[in-house]
Order: structure tokens, then C-alpha cells, then sequence
């Protein structure tokens, strides 16, 4: 990468012009509503731009601080009545947040730990395969009881408390390089399986797979893929996060295309099934943009990226597999009926809402189990607390987030939560779970996937 796409410049005075601190966005904001000091709000930070723009403010540890608490959930772009484009300001804003000076040398270590291993999904194998014998298992359950994990500290016990149990799967990406479409072809993708999911909830991209694939669908994924960057990008780290997306790009171009061992044909998009993922690979044209030799490529790219939901709905599921879908059992073991029907609440999770604008598609596609009956949320568009990282270096506010969005969700009734993030899920489970409230988390595809199982659905 060219030194020039190091770093974007910092957010100018008149980007912050349309504000009118009308403070619309302070009900939405996440880190607001557990701080509840103003220079945690959009508002207050918009404030202070302006002021690190007149020479009145510096930016110092004290004055970064209040920009790091942010969660970067846009749940303010959405409620702006003035249009302020606050997501864009935060992400000009996060690179300057990492100068050395402005955080403990604590603070910089976890983050280089985060940075070093989240985005690689061999890295991480490598240091999860001893804790197979742990995670999910009754030793697991006794550490947290007799608050041994406490004495890792907060950022470490925050780790352990969402790590889920392992499974084999989650060791090996077993996919072909080519999943052929079952029936009549009607459309070929490329699906990116992500890093922290495919660890996390491998379920997930198999469910992915058997949807696409039962739904006419050619799937074609990568063997060399790796991360798509997100956990960098938001957080700011350019250098990392252009590599990450680069190598990606890379990813695909090597197997499909004249020559190609996917074959000469042209993927009719590319898919992801984790909405913070989705966020950034739309966005591998701005990313990009300031690097000559990877400006055009990162464009084409970003306009091939769908969500999962916003191309199933579009396409539309096949004759074939709507007829097999079945309702879904309940706890007990019985299946829904049109007289008891399997609630579910659907959970927006931020980079899909407010970051995409995606929220009928999921739904829409829930919809088509039959005898589901989805319950919203009270507060649908407020941020869970995982965003990213952050439930990892911000951990107390990450867990009053994470309490809040628990309770909000079980309220409703739920028998389950449907979530389409990795990182909102796991932040759910956990809660949801310490909360004593007894509801899964699976994400829609899985859900589809077993209703079309439970059909005599098969591939």
C-alpha cells in the first residue's frame, strides 16, 4: 500500500456544520444511555470537533476518551433529523484516536493482542484448540461460579465469558471450493465465511450453504480466504485493515475467473452472513480509494457485496424449497401450530440496521416458516453493546448494554432470538444466559435450515 492511504485526514468543521444539537440522537445512543454524560453522546462529540477545529480543544487522553466510548452502532445517523453524517465523522475520527499518547500502554497492548489474532482465523485455531477441553464443559461453568475468572481482570474475564463451546468444525473450513446448486441453476455467488464466525458458529456458514445451495444457488468459496477487515476498520486501523481487504480481494480473483479452478463465470455477487462484515465489505471502495493500484478493484468489489437476506429475498426462495418448509418445534418437542405458534425475537443488529439500512429482508424470509410468529424488541435500534471490539476494551458498559438488550429481548415472550452477527450474538447468548433466561440464539439461516430439514429438506 502507498504511504498516502495511510491515514484519512481529520474530520473538518464543516462536516459537523448540519447539526443542530437538537438532541434527537441522544434516546439512541448506547454510550449515553449507560454514561449519561453529555461529551458521551453524538452531540457532545460533535462539540468537540468543532472546538478541536477552532484551536479551543486538544485532543488529549481525556478528550479521546469520550470518542472511544463511542460504539459505533450509527443508531444516531438514523434519528438525525438534520442528516448529519455522524458514522462518517467517528470513522475520520478513529484513526487519530490511536496516537501512543492517547492510551495506556495497557490499552495499546490489548488492542495489538486483539488486532494480532482476531483477524486470523489459523491464529486463533492455534490458541483455542487447547481450551476445547474447556469451553462449554462443567470446568468452564465452576471457574465462572467461583470467580476464578475475575482474577484475570476485566478485559480477560470479559473474553472468557463469551467464549462459547468449541466445536470440531469450528477447527478446519471443510467446504468444497464449489458448492453446486441443487435443481436448476439459478445464480452463482461467492460467500465469504468470515473469521471470528467461522470459529464462533461455524453453524452458521454450513446453514448458509445448505439455504443457498437448496435454493438453486452455486456457492463458490475461497479456500485462502481470511478476514474481511471489520474488526480493524472499526477501529480505525487503515494500514491493517487495506491489507486485510486486499488479501481478500486476492482471495477471490484467484479462483474465479478465465482459467480459474471455480470456473471462466462470473459470481452474480458476493455474500456474507454477519452484518458487521457486510458493513465493511461495502465499503472496500472508500477503503480503498486513495491507493491507485487498488482504487478500481476495491470499487468492483464492494459492488458485488450483498447481504445473505438481502439476496435471498431479492432472488427469491425456489418453488422447491418453499414446499418443504415445515414449522419448527418447540421446546417440548411439539411443532408450531397456527393455535401455538413458535415466537421469535428478531434482534437488528447495528451494522445491519443503521449501518445498511436492512430490516424487512430477515424478516420477510422468517416469515415464510410457517406458524412463526416473530416478536419485536421494545428497543429494536439500540446497540447490544458487542460492536465490534468493544465489549472487549470497554467491558462495564459493554455488559450494562449487553443486560439491557437481554432483558428488552426476553421480555418479549421469545421462545428464541434470531440474531444475523456473530459478535451480537455471542454478546446475547451471554447475557441472556447470566440473566437466567433460557432462549437460544441462532441466526435466520439456521432457522431456515431446519425448517426445510425438518420438510425432508436434504443436501
Amino acid at each position: 500500500m502507498s504511504a498516502s492511504a495511510s491515514q484519512p485526514p481529520a474530520p473538518t468543521a464543516s462536516a459537523t456544520d448540519p447539526c443542530v444539537h437538537c438532541g434527537f440522537c441522544l434516546p439512541t445512543c448506547a454510550s449515553y444511555r449507560v454514561l449519561g454524560t453529555e461529551m458521551d453522546s453524538p452531540r457532545g462529540r460533535i462539540h468537540a470537533l468543532k472546538a478541536i477545529a477552532a484551536g479551543e480543544l486538544t485532543l488529549d487522553a481525556t478528550v479521546a476518551s469520550h470518542f472511544d466510548s463511542c460504539l459505533g452502532c450509527f443508531a444516531c445517523v438514523t434519528a438525525c433529523p438534520s442528516g448529519v453524517r455522524y458514522d462518517q465523522l467517528i470513522e475520520a475520527t478513529r484513526p487519530q484516536l490511536n496516537a501512543p499518547e492517547l492510551r495506556s500502554p495497557a490499552q495499546r497492548a490489548l488492542r495489538r493482542l486483539l488486532f494480532a489474532l482476531l483477524p486470523y482465523p489459523q491464529r486463533l485455531r492455534a490458541l483455542l484448540a487447547p481450551l476445547r477441553a474447556y469451553a462449554g464443559t462443567p470446568l468452564q461453568g465452576l471457574a465462572r461460579r467461583s470467580g476464578l475468572t475475575r482474577l484475570f481482570g476485566p478485559q480477560l474475564e470479559a473474553m472468557e465469558r463469551l467464549l462459547p463451546p468449541l466445536a470440531p468444525e469450528a477447527f478446519s473450513d471443510s467446504f468444497p471450493l464449489v458448492v453446486p446448486a441443487q435443481g436448476s441453476k439459478r445464480a452463482r455467488v461467492g460467500l465469504l465465511l468470515g473469521c471470528v464466525q467461522r470459529l464462533f458458529d461455524p453453524q452458521v456458514n454450513a446453514a448458509a450453504v445448505a439455504v443457498l445451495s437448496a435454493n438453486g444457488v452455486e456457492v463458490v468459496i475461497p479456500p485462502q480466504q481470511g478476514c474481511c477487515g471489520a474488526v480493524t476498520h472499526h477501529q480505525g486501523e487503515l494500514p491493517q485493515t487495506r491489507q486485510l481487504a486486499t488479501a481478500v480481494i486476492d482471495s477471490f480473483a484467484a479462483v474465479v475467473g478465465p482459467g480459474r479452478p471455480a470456473g471462466d463465470a462470473p459470481l452474480d455477487a458476493v455474500l456474507v452472513a454477519a452484518s458487521g462484515c457486510g458493513h465493511t465489505l461495502k465499503h472496500y471502495d472508500a477503503i480503498l480509494a486513495a491507493d491507485p493500484a487498488w482504487a478500481e478493484r476495491g470499487s468492483a468489489f464492494a459492488s458485488q457485496v450483498l447481504d445473505v437476506h438481502q439476496f435471498l429475498q431479492g432472488l427469491g426462495l425456489s418453488e422447491a424449497f418453499s414446499a418443504q418448509l415445515a414449522p419448527l418445534s418447540h421446546a417440548d418437542g411439539t411443532a408450531a401450530t397456527a393455535e401455538r405458534p413458535l415466537a421469535v425475537a428478531y434482534h437488528d443488529a447495528c451494522h445491519m440496521l443503521h449501518g445498511q439500512g436492512i430490516s424487512a429482508e430477515p424478516r420477510s424470509l422468517l416469515r415464510r416458516i410457517p406458524h412463526l410468529l416473530l416478536r419485536e424488541a421494545s428497543e429494536a435500534g439500540v446497540c447490544c453493546g458487542s460492536a465490534g471490539i468493544y465489549n472487549l476494551v470497554q467491558p462495564d458498559e459493554a455488559a450494562e448494554l449487553g443486560r439491557i438488550k437481554a432483558a428488552d429481548l426476553s421480555g418479549t415472550g421469545a421462545a428464541l432470538v434470531a440474531s444475523a452477527n456473530i459478535g451480537c450474538t455471542l454478546q446475547i447468548r451471554r447475557h441472556l444466559e447470566e440473566g437466567g433466561h433460557p432462549q437460544p440464539v441462532l441466526h435466520p439461516l439456521q432457522l431456515l435450515e431446519r425448517s426445510w430439514r425438518a420438510g425432508g429438506g436434504q443436501g
